[in-house]
């Protein structure tokens, strides 16, 4: 097709050209001829390049075949979650490596029971985890959810029950450093119990069964915290027919040995004594000693010296009993002081030796029995009075019982 266009303006990048109807048409000046100018008539021939636009095509073509294989053709797969292992309190999953095609990874989260347990850390590294805190005889299901930018793809769900304390079949065991001998002893009881032996220390074993505490692998479990244990502990479950604790059978653990021949363990009288049962031994000797001089002095009498009082006439008598009472009242009065005053002194001062409060109680019973003399009037004989009741012409019968020098010496003595 020719179509034949007037210039009407040229400029450096775009010239303006007309139609023989009058219209406008922007042309780029670098297609026109180099020497054209307002006014020029330009001859332009359009053709469709069918080859061209075919040949076009089929490379789009191919490029959208080669990008829908490369990126649409494969998607993330489905995670496959699996039990390896399940003890008494605890469940060992794993699963394949994960496929994410083309997509890019998000998380990948398990779950128990419905609910979220956690996120695996390093998924694309991580293909097996351990649950442990379980109940013992229990149910559970867990399945993984992956979520990747091309979507959300959960895997099926896992049903385990968790063993009974009677069932063994889930101790793996991993041997230690031991003797050849032991450690065939060990195989066969783990052989019987139904568990399993395994070489190295791997996720799903339980327990580190050795008789030393050195070597790679026990660094290894002691690292990933895994029971270090003796052999004894096998044999122990076996006896018992059941799963057994581990505490007193680790390989740290104190052994209880036989008795040391030649030594006795010290019996509970031979300990010594509490800090409180020490002091009320310490406080009890003053008030002790402050009591033991009254009642030695109570219980042997009278001072050395001293007499009884003569018994008083028939008409002072009743006079003079009335004074001896006084006297006695008061003289018990001054007991009770002296008797106070120690007590009183002991709580405000330090208690005195017991050599010097016996002196000193001796000195007041001496000052007491000669105040007692010195103030008791002399009386009549007992024959005066006699007599003076014979003159009177009353008998023995309306002569009242006026205690003799003996019976005066013993009142004296309950009164003291």
């Amino acid at each position: 097709m020719l179509v034949s266009l007037t210039v009407g303006k040229v400029d450096a990048g775009v010239t303006v050209l007309l139609t023989p109807d009058k219209r406008l048409i922007e042309f780029p000046s670098i297609l026109l001829p180099p020497n054209i100018s307002s006014g020029s008539i330009v001859d332009i021939t359009v053709g469709r390049n069918n080859a061209s636009e075919s040949a076009a095509e089929h490379a789009f073509r191919d490029l959208q075949e080669r990008i829908y294989d490369a990126f649409g053709a494969s998607e993330p797969a489905v995670p496959v979650l699996r039990c390896r292992n399940a003890t008494q309190t605890s469940v060992v999953l794993e699963w394949d490596p994960v496929e994410l095609a083309t997509a890019d990874l998000l998380s990948l989260s398990l779950f128990r029971n419905g609910q979220k347990a956690g996120s695996i850390p390093r998924p694309l590294h991580m293909h097996s985890t351990k649950i442990s805190g379980l109940a013992v005889d229990t149910d559970y299901t867990f399945h993984l959810v992956l979520r990747t930018t091309a979507g959300t793809f959960a895997s099926d769900k896992v049903h385990v029950r968790t063993h009974k304390l009677t069932d063994l079949s889930g101790i793996t065991i991993t041997p230690g450093v031991m003797p050849q001998q032991t450690r065939d002893a060990l195989a066969a009881a783990v052989e019987r119990i139904g568990a399993k032996l395994v070489d190295g220390v791997r996720i799903d074993t339980t327990h580190f069964v050795t008789t030393e505490g050195r070597g790679p692998a026990w660094e290894k479990a002691v690292d990933t915290n895994i029971p270090v244990v003796r052999p004894e502990w096998v044999d122990a479950c076996e006896k018992n027919g059941r799963i057994l604790g581990v505490t007193k059978f680790y390989l740290d653990a104190m052994r209880p040995g036989p008795p040391t021949p030649g030594i006795e363990e010290p019996s509970q009288k031979d300990l010594p004594a509490p800090p409180a049962q020490q002091q009320q031994q310490q406080r009890a000797p003053p008030a002790a000693a402050a009591a033991a001089p009254e009642a030695s002095a109570a219980d042997n009498g009278p001072p050395a010296g001293y007499s009884a009082a003569p018994a008083p006439t028939s008409g002072s008598a009743s006079g003079d009993e009335d004074e001896v009472e006084d006297e006695d009242e008061e003289d018990q009065d001054e007991g009770k002081d002296s008797k106070s005053s120690p007590t009183e002194g002991a709580a405000t001062t330090e208690p005195k030796t017991r050599a010097a409060e016996q002196e000193e109680q001796k000195v007041r019973l001496e000052d007491k029995s000669e105040q007692n003399l010195a103030l008791r009037p002399g009386g009549p004989s007992q024959g005066s009075l006699s007599a003076a009741a014979s003159e009177d012409g009353r008998g023995d019968e309306d002569t009242p019982d006026q205690p003799g020098s003996s019976s005066r010496a013993s009142f004296q003595n309950v009164e003291l």
